[in-house]
């Protein structure tokens, strides 16, 4: 790709326009949250609102560097810059600092430095450069697993970090994925996942056994409706369960009538697998597989979410589903969080006149829920707009990546528009109760100075402001 002659020229001033308009919002929200008469100046450097524009001018001065540099440069150094972030992540569960039980912080004097932010754009270069690779093919198995472990490589050590919800964001990258050619299939069981996962925690055993084997039979029936067929998979299913329901009043276990049924279930299942592959019948090789795994995956969902999950992750799952109910106790958080939402009203209490948050009702009101005072100083009106803007620079990242000339560039734009796609709106869900508190900022918004999000706003300038722009 030829060196850009005028810098000036080809930058997107519209999306810098915003992304700047944005970023002085979110200033103005953090001194509005933080505000006390005590230290009234805006520019007041020992309070987070001064420090947020000194990082505001930091990530400013990245952005340029970053501007100077031709976009063969990315490419060339992708594999290293993400080689040297694997590497850091390796060693901060060793040497790094604790903070709200994570360790996933190296401290540098007064700075705080958090290696998983900053990765999540590694991995965005080392994506984009593997599949814009001559010859790459995704539906190629070899390529499938590459990508595959080029994004779950940081999430591993990521979690080993203890940092759930910076993980979790390395999931949108399979949006990027889908629109390089992944298949829809992908993303529908990625859907059947997350659907049987809160199934699994919020029903009954039994009756979830119930609708596994009735979602099964209805699936046979609508895929291949010739009536003997189904007749015969249903005599199995029948026989099969009816056996393990007999077993389990014949030997004492621990295990629930339920467990027999699925078990049943998944021994019906293996059963019709091997004659639908034997009389050849694709459809129902098909649906069987997927119902065994979804059966092996339902009984395994309890013994992931005790032994895998926190305890404050178990709890603020099972508050967001209405297992658990402690507005004063793990649920305190998203109940004032709306409580401050609410007031707003219509057009908001005003600025500056917020008193959920000016009184500290809402915790980390600077940070993971600044989008409180959003709510309570501007109200709907004022949410609206907000969210419309970032609708606004979401669709003007992937109109940009769409424009590029080269595969490298698209790739990444989108990785760009994903990441913080999956930001906005787990930050938002948080803040109204429809997403588990997990500690996911809300871009330009949340203090990035706070030893929460040190140095984060200079990672999202980064985001936005290399090839895209």
């Amino acid at each position: 790709m030829p060196r850009r002659n005028n810098i000036l020229a080809n930058i997107d001033w519209l999306t810098v326009g915003l992304y700047a308009l944005m970023l002085f919002l979110g200033w103005f929200n953090i001194y509005a949250a933080l505000y006390s008469d005590e230290h009234q100046s805006i520019f007041d450097i020992s309070q987070q609102y001064g420090k947020q524009l000194m990082w505001i001018g930091a990530a400013a001065v990245i952005a340029l560097v970053i501007m100077l540099l031709e976009v063969n440069f990315y490419v060339f150094f992708s594999y290293i810059i993400y080689g040297v972030l694997i590497f850091l992540l390796m060693l901060v569960p060793i040497i790094g600092k604790e903070i709200n039980g994570a360790r996933s912080w190296f401290e540098i004097g007064p700075i705080l430095f958090q290696p998983a932010e900053f990765t999540k754009s590694a991995t965005a270069l080392a994506l984009a450069r593997y599949m814009s690779t001559h010859g790459f093919k995704l539906q190629n198995t070899r390529s499938l697993l590459t990508i595959a472990a080029i994004i779950l490589g940081p999430v591993v050590l990521i979690l080993l970090q203890n940092d759930t919800g910076s993980a979790l964001v390395y999931f949108s990258f399979v949006l990027v994925l889908y629109r390089e050619g992944l298949s829809g299939v992908v993303l529908f069981f990625g859907t059947l996942v997350a659907i049987l996962f809160i199934l699994a925690l919020v029903l009954a055993n039994f009756t979830l056994a119930l609708i596994l084997v009735g979602a099964a039979l209805l699936m046979f029936l609508v895929f291949n409706p010739k009536l003997k067929q189904f007749f015969n998979v249903t005599i199995i299913y029948a026989l099969s369960i009816g056996f393990f329901i007999l077993l389990s009043y014949v030997i004492s276990t621990k295990f629930e009538l339920a467990h027999f049924i699925l078990a049943g279930a998944v021994a019906g299942s293996f059963v019709v697998l091997y004659n639908s592959i034997r009389n050849k019948i694709p459809n129902y090789t098909k649906i069987a597989i997927v119902f065994i795994g979804s059966i092996l995956f339902t009984i395994s969902v309890d013994y992931g979410f005790e032994n895998f999950l926190e305890p404050h992750h178990q709890v603020r799952i099972n508050e967001l589903l209405g297992i658990e109910s402690n507005p004063h106790g793990a649920g305190y958080h998203v109940n004032q969080s709306k409580i401050a939402i609410g007031s707003g009203g219509f057009w908001g209490k005003g600025y500056l006149e917020g008193t959920q948050t000016k009184f500290d009702f809402v915790p980390e009101q600077s940070t993971d829920f600044i989008f409180c005072t959003v709510g309570e100083e501007w109200g709907f009106v004022g949410t609206l707009t907000i969210i419309l803007l970032f609708m606004f620079l979401f669709m003007r990242l992937i109109w940009l990546a769409e424009r590029q000339r080269s595969t490298f560039s698209r790739i990444y734009g989108y990785s760009v528009a994903v990441i913080l796609f999956f930001h906005f709106m787990v930050n938002i869900g948080m803040t109204i109760g429809m997403m588990p508190v997990i500690g996911i900022p809300l871009p330009f918004f949340s203090y990035g100075g706070h030893p929460c999000g040190r140095l984060r706003y200079c990672c999202l300038y980064l985001f936005v402001s290399m090839p895209v722009v």
